[in-house]
């Protein structure tokens, strides 16, 4: 791997502003990701390789030019410099003088092993015995699939306001899905494990224990009946990660979607959205999960957002861009997938701060409800808070007490009127992770909700 030399660094912002605008920045990228894939007992396919480019924007005005190119030559770089700088009518950067300066970021994250100091035949077997131990859980198990995934990835950010970035991402996943049968009934478990962490993973979330679990998962649910429909209190586990918050109200909260006026909470600052118990927090300084980094994909140290305090809005995730639009400073949230992709406003953790109520009371709080020990997909709009979740494992409350587990179930509501609605807040915390798609680019994020309670929620099931 070839660094861009600051001298060039320095060249193609001149050129890159030479007509004008406003800012610049170059975006340089060299990633090793390794993928493994095992279906119907065997390894189907490895896929490694090497992915290197640059991109250069221009942001001028409330508007931004993009250009990038895998070909690092001096020339080449120079050029789509220069395309950029085209769309430029205006600004002030043709008067800008660069003196880039390395800056260091506020956090760092352990990594223990490195996953390319490991083996691809300990890699392969990892994978294949978490096969079996799947496979073991029981006859009705008709069909495993296992993702084992590890990237390193290193960017350096070079920007108009005379600093270089440079962080270092090392991410590390698996993924196990399994599909059990019994008769014309399929169910399906599924388990991710992951994070900017190395092969230590595994040490502390051993992959066949993963396996195990949604082997389970899918036994459990073919026996279970179908869930019932109607109105009810709803208790979501911690267990569930934090995938209603990511997507029903997370989403809402990116500066580009409230800008353009395509979000219900759009204009909303100061005002109370939530429950007085509800603080939502997006923060990629935590150590080592799937959603933290050192700076953003613009240079932008990574810092912790309030985004929600006490019920009350305080503010969104801003990228460059649209933290110029409202004249504040960037929260650090300006991401993109590679070096083809211009960066937008992303989530990277973001969760709900835990209260200090006990999980086992809020669930004998509820006479007669509904409990959420795992959540599914989902579709949500943005615009009116309207989501629909699918729960992959839930189970009837009986008297205060989880009882029989039901599948089918679906969470329909609204994220304002649920946020404000919440009467419980746990002391727990428990993460999901998964792979946030925006705009046709998906980014590494985790979320996390602590149990809570929502006295009425339409359940949708079987009426």
């Amino acid at each position: 791997m070839v660094n861009i030399p600051e001298d060039l660094l320095s060249k193609i912002l001149k050129k890159a502003l030479s007509n004008g605008g406003d800012y610049a920045d170059v975006f340089e990228e060299h990633l090793r990701p390794l993928s493994i894939q095992l279906e119907d007992d065997k390894i189907e396919k490895i896929v490694s390789g090497v992915d290197s480019g640059v991109g250069v924007r221009v942001i001028y005005g409330d508007r931004s030019a993009y250009a990038y190119s895998n070909d690092f030559s001096e020339g080449s770089l120079l050029a789509i410099a220069e395309a950029v700088s085209r769309a430029v009518k205006e600004g002030k950067g043709k008067d800008a003088v660069f003196d880039l300066r390395k800056v260091n970021p506020d956090v760092d994250f352990m990594i223990k092993l490195n996953p390319r100091e490991v083996a691809m035949e300990k890699k392969t077997l990892l994978v294949e015995n978490a096969n079996r131990a799947a496979r073991g859980v029981s006859p009705k198990i008709k069909q495993v699939s296992i993702t084992y995934r590890d990237a390193i990835q290193k960017v350096r950010i070079a920007t108009s306001d005379g600093t270089v970035a440079e962080d270092e991402r090392i991410h590390t996943l698996a993924l196990v899905q399994v599909v059990a049968s019994d008769g014309d009934v399929l169910q399906t478990g599924y388990e991710p494990v992951g994070g900017l962490i190395g092969f230590e993973l595994f040490d502390e979330n051993p992959l066949e224990e993963t396996a195990v679990t949604a082997a389970e998962k899918a036994v459990k649910m073919l026996s279970a009946r179908k869930a019932p429909g109607g109105r009810m209190p709803v208790v979501i586990s911690s267990e569930a990660g934090g995938t209603m918050i990511h997507e029903a109200v997370g989403h809402g909260l990116e500066a580009d979607l409230a800008q353009q006026g395509l979000s219900v909470y759009t204009g909303r600052i100061g005002q109370i959205i939530a429950s007085p118990l509800v603080t939502i927090i997006d923060d990629p300084t935590l150590p080592n999960k799937r959603g933290s980094y050192r700076f953003d994909d613009e240079g932008v140290i990574s810092q912790r957002t309030v985004l929600v305090e006490n019920g009350i809005l305080k503010g969104y995730m801003y990228d460059r861009l649209t933290a110029m639009r409202d004249r504040i400073s960037s929260t650090g949230n300006g991401r993109r997938q590679s070096y083809k992709d211009r960066p937008i406003p992303r989530m990277s953790n973001t969760f709900i701060v835990p209260g200090n109520g006990n999980p086992d009371d809020i669930i004998r709080s509820v006479d007669k409800g509904f409990f959420v020990k795992k959540m599914g997909g989902g579709q949500v709009n943005t615009v009116t808070g309207e989501f629909v979740f699918e729960v992959s494992e839930g189970n009837m409350i009986e008297k205060g007490r989880v009882g029989e587990p039901v599948r089918g179930a679906m969470l329909i509501g609204n994220g304002p009127e649920v946020l404000q609605s919440i009467d419980m807040v746990g002391s727990d915390l428990g993460f999901s992770i998964g792979t946030c798609g925006k705009d046709a680019q998906g980014v590494p994020v985790s979320d996390a909700m602590p149990t809570v309670r929502i006295p009425e929620m339409v359940v949708g099931g079987e009426v």
